[in-house]
C-alpha cells in the first residue's frame, strides 16, 4: 500500500488541492468573490464603448453650489427646474436627491427663527410653504423620488408604501429580495404627491466598486423598485411590475413592455458605457432655461449630485470614479436596450466542471509530455479560457469568471512542474549514479586494454604504431609478437562498434592471436584459429576487420592477410604509392572449415614503408588551429 501511495504520490496531491480548490469555489468567500471581479472588470474595461443615450442628467455641481448656495437648496429652485422640465415632455424624471427636513425658508420654520408670534405674521401665515409649491409641482409631473434601505429608524419616518404594483407568479418574491428593516426617503407631503418611489440601495462591496444592484428590494417587509426600474415603468405609463419565479428564485421582471432577467435575488449586474459629458447639464442652467426646447423631450431625466462636496461618488468596473446618479443612468439604459449583463446560475456550475476538467488535462500532460510541451499546453489552456470567457461576454452579454479557472490551472500545472522536477531530479540522480559507476568500469576496462598493447618502443626500428580511442575503451587493437629473431608477427584489427563491448572483444582476439602465434603457426593457421574462435564467442551481431601479418626484418620478406579491413598503403622512396585491397571477409561471421580458405598475400619491403590503418584516420578530424 505504501509503494503504491508513493508511486502516486503526484496524482493524490494533484486532487486533494483540486478538490479543495473547487470547494472554495463553492463556499465562495470575499476573497474568491475578488479574484471572479477580475475578469468581470477585465470584460466592461475591453469592450466598454460611448453611445447615445436616452437619460439626461441635471447636474447639481460646483457651478449650481456658487449659484444657488450650499445644499440643500430651497425647495423653490426645484419648483422651478420642475416647471422647465415639463415644458418639454419628458418620460420621467428622478431625483436622486433625499428631502427629509422642511425647506428652511419655510413660514414655519421662519417663525421658529425669528421667535415671531401669530399677531406679528397674521398676512405671512397664508403664504404657500416651499415644500407645498415643490409638491404642487411634484403633482403634476412624471416625478420619482429615492428611497433608500436602513437598518435603523429614521426620525422623519412614516409608514411609507411603494408606488408601483407588484404581481408575482410562481411564488412570493419576498422570500428572495435583500431585505431591510427600515427606509430612508423624504417628506410626506412630497412622496405623496409622486409618480414614483425608487430604491437607491447599492450591495455593500469590499473593494467599494458597484457591479450589480436589486432591480426589487425589500423595505419593512414592503417591496420597491430600483430607482431604474421605477423610472422606466412611470415613462412606459404602466402601473405594475411583474415578477416572475421558479423554484430556486426570481427569474423575471417586467415592466411592460421591458422584461429583463435577473439572478435568483432579483440582482441584475450594469453593463457600464464610458461618460459623457454631453449627457450632462447643469442645474444653473436648467433653472436659468438655458437649453433647446426639445432637449428634454422623449428622455428619461435623472436630478443627482456630482460636487466633490456632496460626496456622492463610487467607483465602477471602468477603473474610473463617477457620481451615484450616473449608476442609476446606466441601469436605465441596460432596461432599456436589454445590454445588461447576465450571471447565470447555470454558468457557475459550467465553470466548476469546466476548470475540474481544464485542470486534469494540464496536469496529466504535464506528468506525461516534455517539460517544454507541457509549458506549451499551460499557455494554450490559459488562451482556451480567455478566448471563451470573451467570446461568451461579447455575444450574450454573459459573465463567466475566467479568472479562477486561471487560478486554478495555474496552481495545478505548478504542482505538477514540482513533482516532475522532482521526478527528473530523482532520475538525473540515478543516472550521474550510474554515469559514475559506468565511468569506474570503462577506466578499468580502458586500464587492462592499455596493458593488452604492446611497448611498440621495443621495435621502433622497424614499426611503429599508436592507438587514440574514440572513447575510454577503444574497439581497435594492434599487437607485435616476436617469433624468431627475424620474424615478427603483426596485426593491426577494428572491432564493430565502440564502448565496453567492443574492448571485450577485442581482448578476446587479442588472446587468440597471442596463443596462437606463441605455437608459432604460420599465418594461414593464426587467422584460420583466431577467426573460428570469435565465431565460437557468439558476441551477438560483431565482427573483427584486420589485417594480420609474418614479416622477416633480415629479407623483407611479407606475408599479410587483409580481412575485410581498409586498403593497405604502400609507398617506396620516390613516392610511387599502392592500395592493396582486401580480399577476404572480415573475421568472426563464417566458420572456416579448411585452412585453404584462408588466402594470403606475399611482398618484399626492401626500400618500401607498408602502412596499415583502422577508419579512425579515414573519417576522423583535426581540432581547428
Amino acid at each position: 500500500m505504501k509503494e503504491i501511495l508513493h508511486k502516486n504520490l503526484n496524482y493524490i496531491v494533484f486532487l486533494v488541492l483540486l478538490i479543495f480548490l473547487i470547494f472554495l469555489k463553492i463556499l465562495n468567500p470575499s476573497f474568491i468573490k475578488s479574484i471572479s471581479f477580475l475578469s468581470f472588470d477585465l470584460y466592461q474595461k475591453v469592450f466598454a464603448e460611448k453611445k447615445n443615450s436616452d437619460v439626461v442628467i441635471i447636474d447639481i455641481d460646483e457651478n449650481s453650489l456658487g449659484k444657488f448656495g450650499q445644499f440643500p437648496w430651497n425647495r423653490i429652485v426645484f419648483a422651478e427646474i420642475l416647471d422647465k422640465l415639463n415644458q418639454s415632455n419628458p418620460k420621467a424624471i428622478g431625483f436622486d436627491i433625499f428631502f427629509t427636513e422642511k425647506d428652511k425658508q419655510s413660514p414655519d420654520e421662519l417663525f421658529k427663527s425669528y421667535g415671531l408670534i401669530p399677531a406679528d405674521i397674521a398676512e405671512l401665515q397664508n403664504l404657500k410653504s416651499p415644500d407645498d409649491i415643490f409638491a404642487d409641482k411634484l403633482k403634476v409631473s412624471k416625478s420619482i423620488i429615492a428611497v433608500l434601505g436602513s437598518n435603523v429608524p429614521s426620525h422623519s419616518n412614516y409608514d411609507r408604501k411603494a408606488k408601483a404594483r407588484f404581481l408575482s407568479k410562481g411564488g412570493d418574491p419576498k422570500q428572495f429580495t435583500y431585505s431591510y428593516p427600515y427606509s430612508i426617503g423624504s417628506l410626506e407631503v412630497l412622496e405623496k404627491n409622486v409618480k414614483g418611489l425608487g430604491s437607491i440601495s447599492f450591495l455593500d462591496q469590499l473593494d467599494g466598486i458597484i457591479r450589480s444592484l436589486p432591480l426589487v428590494v425589500q423595505f419593512n417587509k414592503k417591496i420597491y423598485p430600483t430607482m431604474g426600474l421605477e423610472m422606466v415603468r412611470v415613462g412606459s405609463k404602466q402601473k405594475n411590475i411583474y415578477v416572475e419565479l421558479n423554484e430556486v428564485g426570481i427569474q423575471r421582471i417586467s415592466a411592460r413592455p421591458h422584461k429583463i432577467d435577473s439572478d435568483p435575488n432579483g440582482i441584475i449586474w450594469i453593463k457600464y458605457k464610458r461618460s459623457d459629458k454631453n449627457q450632462y447639464i447643469s442645474a444653473g442652467d436648467v433653472y436659468d432655461g438655458k437649453f433647446q426646447t426639445d432637449f428634454f423631450k422623449d428622455k428619461y431625466v435623472l436630478i443627482g449630485a456630482s460636487a466633490q462636496g456632496l460626496f456622492d461618488l463610487v467607483k465602477t468596473p471602468l477603473g474610473v470614479t463617477i457620481p451615484g446618479v450616473e449608476v442609476h443612468a446606466n441601469v436605465i439604459e441596460n432596461i432599456l436596450d436589454q445590454s445588461y449583463l447576465v450571471r447565470n446560475p447555470n454558468t457557475y456550475i459550467f465553470e466548476l466542471l469546466f476548470s475540474i476538467i481544464i485542470a486534469l488535462i494540464t496536469f496529466i500532460l504535464s506528468q506525461k509530455v516534455k517539460p517544454k510541451l507541457s509549458l506549451s499546453i499551460f499557455f494554450g489552456n490559459i488562451l482556451a479560457i480567455i478566448i471563451i470567457g470573451f467570446s461568451i461576454y461579447k455575444f450574450r452579454s454573459e459573465l463567466v469568471d475566467m479568472s479562477y479557472p486561471i487560478f486554478i490551472v495555474t496552481a495545478t500545472f505548478l504542482t505538477g512542474l514540482y513533482f516532475r522536477f522532482i521526478e527528473e531530479n530523482k532520475i538525473a540522480l540515478d543516472n550521474l549514479q550510474k554515469e559514475a559507476k559506468l565511468l569506474k568500469e570503462r577506466e578499468l576496462a580502458a586500464g587492462v586494454q592499455k596493458s593488452l598493447f604492446p611497448d611498440i618502443s621495443k621495435f621502433e626500428n622497424f614499426i611503429f604504431a599508436r592507438n587514440v580511442p574514440a572513447r575510454d575503451v577503444s574497439g581497435d587493437y594492434f599487437d607485435v609478437v616476436r617469433s624468431t629473431p627475424e620474424e615478427y608477427f603483426f596485426t593491426l584489427a577494428d572491432v564493430s562498434g565502440k564502448g565496453v563491448k567492443a574492448g571485450m572483444y577485442m581482448a578476446k582476439a587479442s588472446s587468440i592471436f597471442r596463443t596462437l602465434t606463441n605455437l608459432k603457426f604460420p599465418l594461414e593457421k593464426v587467422v584460420f584459429g583466431v577467426n573460428n574462435e570469435l565465431v565460437e564467442a557468439k558476441f551477438k551481431g560483431m565482427f573483427v576487420t584486420a589485417v594480420f601479418g609474418k614479416l622477416n626484418i633480415k629479407t623483407g620478406e611479407l606475408v599479410f592477410i587483409n580481412a575485410g579491413h581498409e586498403s593497405i598503403l604502400t609507398f617506396d622512396q620516390n613516392k610511387n604509392y599502392e592500395y592493396i585491397k582486401s580480399e577476404m571477409p572480415p573475421i568472426g561471421i563464417i566458420k572456416y572449415f579448411t585452412e585453404s580458405m584462408v588466402k594470403s598475400s606475399t611482398m618484399n619491403l626492401k626500400d618500401k614503408t607498408f602502412v596499415v590503418y583502422t577508419d579512425g584516420v579515414t573519417e576522423g578530424y583535426l581540432k581547428k588551429w
